[in-house]
């Protein structure tokens, strides 16, 4: 299997993932939504950096990575960097609590989160599979 196949599949993955959230979105699961946005950004992301041939690192937020191998990019997805870097990172700061809570406060995770918090989340993600997409496409 080539590293192309790989990302294919990290971006198949994001792809239902994304469905789910969306799900959620309509059933006004505020924080899964959150949480599944994360989720399906991380793995368009290392789908992206698969795509290059650069090995995803084994963290959340691949925002630095994106960085560190931005000249393997095209322009267009290269230009994207500072946003994509960005949204992965004020999602992974999403990552914990919108599925645990917040342990400082005791609230559950189903009280932290918001419609608004839902719609930009998934928003995020959106641009983020798009970009990711357009990518691969490209393969």
């Amino acid at each position: 299997m080539t590293q192309i196949d790989l990302a294919r599949r990290d971006l198949h993955r994001a792809e239902l993932i994304l469905e789910e959230a969306r799900s959620y979105f309509q059933k006004r699961v505020w924080n899964l939504v959150v949480r599944r946005a994360q989720e399906a950004t991380e793995l368009a992301l290392k789908a992206a950096l698969r795509y290059t041939g650069a090995e995803p690192p084994r963290v959340h937020d691949v925002g630095p990575a994106l960085q560190e191998h931005r000249e393997r990019f095209p322009t267009f997805f290269r230009e994207a960097i500072p946003k994509l870097a960005s949204i992965s990172r004020s999602l992974r700061n999403e990552r914990e609590t919108s599925l645990y809570g917040d342990p400082e406060t005791g609230l559950p995770p189903e009280e932290l989160y918001f419609e608004n918090d839902a719609r930009e989340a998934l928003d995020k993600a959106d641009f983020v599979f798009t970009i990711c997409r357009k990518l691969l496409e490209g393969a």
